[in-house]
This record gives structure tokens, C-alpha cells and sequence, in this order.
């Protein structure tokens, strides 16, 4: 009993640990951990694990911040092999994901932990994330997905005045949210198949099938350079990758019936972007990103970690898929 009361004590002092994936990152840690030790409570553990820099990120963080644990690999693993490395050796009861591209704001750990403990099925928090270069301008108020088989940042390019509300959303972006640690572990952690891209909306939308919910929380605040991990907003890299974790989070986390029932709209979608990456060049890349992530759902590797359907979800099945078409045809084709 003693030991229990000295662990429940240790976990109101120190709730969540701050696991930051880093890969030749040097141009952004600085900033991004003056600012979180900057906090007005800056006690919480910070892991930041390295994809296998070659520039001089792991010398900076021994030297300049020996406070920090760091976990090296040899090669980039990925972000889902990183994170989860990271949320594996934390100790906490809530972790908090960051992108090394970021500086936080003084709140944001408390924010975050504030909110993510109001409610024991809140799954993840998103943080407010807005540009760095015009902070008034939203760069993700949390995720969004849609019939077409979309995600999107909501609020992407908009006004960050008008996201001062806390609200459900889709799935929390992994680049600056809170998790609760223990639902993280039953769902198996990220899915190290995704490498990187959809990876927060595939264990966003894992945790919704099983009645968790994922909020915004416009007091936790954090401004985003973007693309640090890619390096642009279109690229080989990218593309490729996004449209492979694409098509198997749909063959993942659908049933057979929601894929045939949502058949039309997910074709419509394909075709869309298609059409848009023909245009900017990129149409071979994204053509061969869907063949590959159609292999992976049908690769034994892909059948095991589908979501077995279950009668016992079904109410949440149903909502997300009212959801899936809300957010087709109001928030995203009339808004």
C-alpha cells in the first residue's frame, strides 16, 4: 500500500514526459527545448530519441542539456520506432509527443495534462499549432478524416482566433498532442508499419472503435516551423509514403462492409488526388504508393494487425462513419 501511495504521488508531481523524435535536427533543438524547459513547471522527464543523425544533434543534447534522456539508433527507424521507443522507457501516466521543429509555449505541459485528465475516456489532447512564421494563422487545431479517405488538419491556413474552443475531433496530430500511456499500451502503441505519415490518425481512430475520444485544446499552445522532418510540403518521400499508409489504414481499421459501403466516395477521393499529384508531377509516385499500401493489406503482416470486427463496437462504428461523411460534406466540401 505504501508503495502504491509514493506511486500515485510520484504521478500528480511528474504526470506526463515529453518524447520529442529527432533527425538531423540541429537547426530547431535549441529553441524547442529552451522553450519547454522554460515551462512553469519544468520537472517533467524529456526523452528525445535519435533516427540516426548525422549532423551534431546528439553531441548538442549530451553537452548542452545532459538532462535529457536519449536513446540513439543507428538508422532512422522512423517516427512510430522512435515514439514508441520513447513510450516504452517513460515512466509516466500521460506522454506528450512533440516535433523537434517546435517551440512551446509557457502552459502548454500543464494545459495538456489539465486536459487530457478531465475525463478517464479522453484518449489523446492536440495542442493549438500555428505557424511560427505568422502566429496568427493555424497550422493544426487537430485532425480530421473524411469519407473520401482524407485526413486533414482542421483549420489549416485560418485565422487562429477562431479556434479558441475546446472540442472533439478526429484523432489528435502526433506532433504536438498528449496520450494517455496506459490506452497506448493496450492498443499496442503506434504502428510501426506506417514508418511515418497517418500514423496518429490510424491510433487515433483505433482508440475511437474501442469508445475513447480525442480533443483540442486551444490553451496548449505551439508554434511549428513545418516540414522539418521532409524537408517540403511535396516530395518524393512523402507522397510516396502517404499514400501507401492511405490506403492501408482504410483496409485496417474499415470493416468489409464500411469499405464496400464507403466504396464510392473512397474512389472518388483516390481519383481527386490522383488527378492533383498528375498535375504537380508526382502522379507515378502516388499511383505507386496505392499499389504498395494494397500489398500491405494483403500481406499476411497486414491481415494480423487488421481491427477485428466487434458487435460489442458497433455504436461506435456507426458514429464514426456519420462522422466520416459530416466531415466530407460540411467541413470539408461547404466550409
Amino acid at each position: 500500500m505504501g508503495r502504491e501511495t509514493v506511486q500515485k504521488k510520484a504521478e500528480r508531481e511528474i504526470p506526463a514526459t515529453v518524447i520529442i523524435p529527432n533527425l538531423n535536427g540541429m537547426g530547431y533543438l535549441e529553441n524547442c527545448l529552451q522553450s519547454l524547459y522554460a515551462c512553469e513547471s519544468s520537472s517533467f522527464p524529456v526523452i528525445i530519441i535519435d533516427n540516426g543523425s548525422t549532423d551534431e544533434s546528439v553531441s548538442f543534447i549530451k553537452k548542452r542539456y545532459p538532462q535529457v534522456q536519449l536513446i540513439c539508433f543507428s538508422e532512422n527507424r522512423g517516427f512510430c520506432s522512435a515514439v514508441n521507443a520513447g513510450i516504452t522507457a517513460a515512466r509516466t501516466p500521460y506522454v506528450i509527443l512533440l516535433n523537434n521543429d517546435t517551440t512551446v509555449e509557457r502552459h502548454f505541459v500543464t494545459r495538456l495534462t489539465e486536459a487530457v485528465s478531465r475525463k478517464p475516456y479522453y484518449f489523446s489532447v492536440s495542442a493549438k499549432m500555428v505557424s511560427m512564421a505568422d502566429r496568427d494563422i493555424i497550422d493544426d487545431a487537430g485532425d480530421y478524416y473524411c469519407a473520401f479517405g482524407w485526413a486533414f488538419a482542421r483549420g489549416k491556413g485560418k485565422k487562429a482566433a477562431g479556434y479558441s474552443r475546446p472540442c472533439n475531433i478526429f484523432a489528435a496530430c502526433g506532433g504536438a498532442a498528449i496520450y494517455r500511456r496506459d490506452i497506448l499500451l493496450e492498443l499496442g502503441l503506434f504502428d510501426e508499419a506506417h514508418f511515418a505519415y497517418l500514423e496518429d490518425i490510424d491510433v487515433g481512430w483505433r482508440a475511437r472503435i474501442r469508445g475513447y475520444r480525442n480533443r483540442f485544446e486551444p490553451k496548449a499552445v505551439v508554434h511549428h516551423a513545418g516540414s522539418g522532418f521532409s524537408g517540403s510540403r511535396y516530395n518524393e518521400f512523402k507522397i510516396r509514403l502517404s499514400s501507401r499508409n492511405s490506403v492501408y489504414l482504410i483496409g485496417k481499421n474499415m470493416p468489409p462492409v464500411q469499405i464496400l459501403f464507403n466504396f464510392p466516395f473512397l474512389l472518388c477521393g483516390f481519383l481527386i488526388k490522383y488527378i492533383f499529384f498528375v498535375k504537380k508531377g508526382y502522379g507515378n509516385i502516388y499511383r505507386e504508393g496505392l499499389k504498395k499500401g494494397w500489398k500491405m493489406c494483403m500481406s499476411e503482416a497486414g491481415k494480423a494487425r487488421k481491427i477485428r470486427f466487434s458487435w460489442k463496437y458497433f455504436p461506435q462504428y456507426m458514429r464514426l462513419e456519420g462522422e466520416m461523411l459530416y466531415n466530407l460534406f460540411v467541413r470539408r466540401l461547404f466550409s
